[in-house]
């Protein structure tokens, strides 16, 4: 594979000083051709050539932040931006909580903060990946343009994890930037390192779900490791969160705006019953049950995002001072855990309970936790849209030990209620629970593109307003 020269200052807009930087410079110039080699093969598929209006960021300033215009996604400058530094902060949890932030990797916690990033940075192509082919069952322009637009800042974000190897881990930090591209999702020689990211993302409900559940458990990540005492994760962190709302926002309005067409088709079609399945499905909309499947997988499935409920490698990641905890600096305790406890919900007895536990075993759950708290808000409002419609039905979240296969509920069967049965009666209830064959067929004979600025697919509800104070009926993408 040749090398190019890039203006960096120019193409990728930093503030990281890469024009004044051989070493780093020549190390990106060897993997930005690997990396465009991916994005035209593993990016939106087909639309390449497409010219999509787009926010780009140029600067961490208010006036840089985001820029609008057309651009093809190939061509998108691919930043690396870091938050502005904070004077004096110190580290804030653990062994060295109160010392200065570090600048350089401390020799001691190198593999675990290497380990971090790595694994951060491989979720940003895998989801990339997962949606490359939505683009042509796009059910408008608009919704079209908010794919691309999460689809390049999930690649300028694995931009920023590249940073982060390429400039402060040397040969290995190289090796590492190179496999983010070998890997791919679903593929069974080189899969994505976290399940979740392995998973399909077959249709536009799913896409919408992924951004509300996954998209937050990436937001929770960031936000733990924005508390990093090494200070370069922490500023490229706390900048990634900006763009990281956008992507839920995507997906708390698409499944809102999926609930509101449901309500008012039913309603106009005097369908009282949301279990009707038959009579809603022939007014072309998704069933609110069908919709509640689609919940409890994508909800189930994030959760083994985060991991074993304790876990000693969460524990030391804090001790170290790497990770801390959502909203770290706002919390009003020692910081360090050491005395601390934290319930945690075990099976004792063939009941679940909930266990005191140390709390620095307990670091998982309490995010998780968090997690949990912070999609609910979201789904109160989802539930407003029908209780507004006069519809009695609500989306809920199931059980946190429903459909899991990572950490403490992983070996046992639990009904969204939080019930633990036999395995067989668990797959019995299947079909109540999580999407079946028949839901995932009529859902995707709905995935019909409307590619007509204004115009939206009968299955989904127009947004309350455009982007970037543009209408609704704005050509947001430009079809090659």
């Amino acid at each position: 594979m040749t090398t190019e020269t890039v203006d960096y200052d120019l193409l990728i807009p930093n503030n990281v000083g890469l024009a004044g930087d051989p070493k780093l410079r020549r190390a990106l110039e060897q993997w930005h051709p690997g990396y465009i080699d991916w994005w035209m093969s593993m990016g939106p598929d087909g639309f390449q050539m497409a010219d999509v209006w787009l926010r780009t960021a140029i600067s961490v300033e208010k006036e840089g932040w985001a820029k609008f215009d057309y651009v093809k996604m190939p061509e998108y400058r691919w930043g690396i931006l870091l938050a502005p530094e904070v004077e004096n902060r110190t580290i804030p949890c653990g062994e060295h909580v109160g010392e200065p932030v570090w600048t350089e990797v401390p020799g001691a916690y190198r593999a675990m903060l290497r380990r971090l990033i790595v694994i951060q940075g491989d979720t940003e192509p895998a989801s990339v990946e997962q949606q490359r082919f939505l683009g042509s069952t796009a059910p408008s322009i608009y919704d079209m343009r908010n794919l691309f637009q999460v689809n390049v800042e999930e690649g300028r974000h694995l931009w920023a994890m590249v940073y982060l190897l390429q400039k402060y881990f040397g040969r290995d930090g190289r090796e590492e930037a190179q496999e983010l591209l070998e890997r791919q999702s679903g593929s069974a020689d080189k899969p994505r390192m976290l399940g979740a990211f392995n998973e399909a993302t077959p249709d536009w409900l799913s896409f919408f779900m992924f951004t509300y559940f996954t998209d937050r458990d990436g937001k929770m990540q960031l936000e733990a490791l924005a508390q990093s005492g090494f200070d370069p994760l922490s500023r490229t962190c706390r900048f990634m969160l900006a763009e990281e709302a956008h992507h839920m926002f995507v997906g708390y309005t698409g499944v809102k705006r999926i609930v509101e067409r449901t309500a008012q088709a039913m309603a106009d079609g005097g369908v009282e019953d949301p279990y009707d399945t038959e009579a809603i499905r022939r007014l072309g909309v998704i069933d609110l049950p069908a919709i509640q499947r689609k919940t409890n997988l994508h909800f189930s499935l994030t959760l083994d995002l985060f991991g074993s409920e304790e876990s000693t490698n969460a524990a030391n990641f804090f001790n170290a001072g790497v990770k801390g905890r959502f909203h770290e600096d706002r919390l009003e305790d020692d910081h360090r855990l050491v005395d601390s406890t934290y319930p945690v919900m075990r099976t004792v007895d063939g009941d679940l309970r909930q266990v005191e536990v140390p709390a620095l075993n307990a670091l998982n759950a309490r995010l998780r936790d968090d997690f949990i708290e912070d999609c609910q808000a979201g789904i109160t409002r989802w539930n407003n849209e029908i209780a507004e419609h006069g519809i009695d039905f609500e989306i809920t979240l199931p059980h946190v030990a429903f459909n899991r296969a990572i950490g403490e509920f992983g070996d046992i069967s639990v009904t969204p209620d939080g019930s633990i049965v036999a395995r067989e009666d668990f797959d019995g209830g299947r079909g109540d629970w999580l999407p079946t064959t028949e839901d995932q067929a009529y859902i995707e004979s709905l995935m019909q593109p409307q590619l007509v600025p204004g115009e939206f697919a009968g299955w989904i509800a127009p947004p309350s307003r455009g982007i970037q104070g543009k209408p609704t009926d704005f050509e947001y993408v430009k079809l090659p």
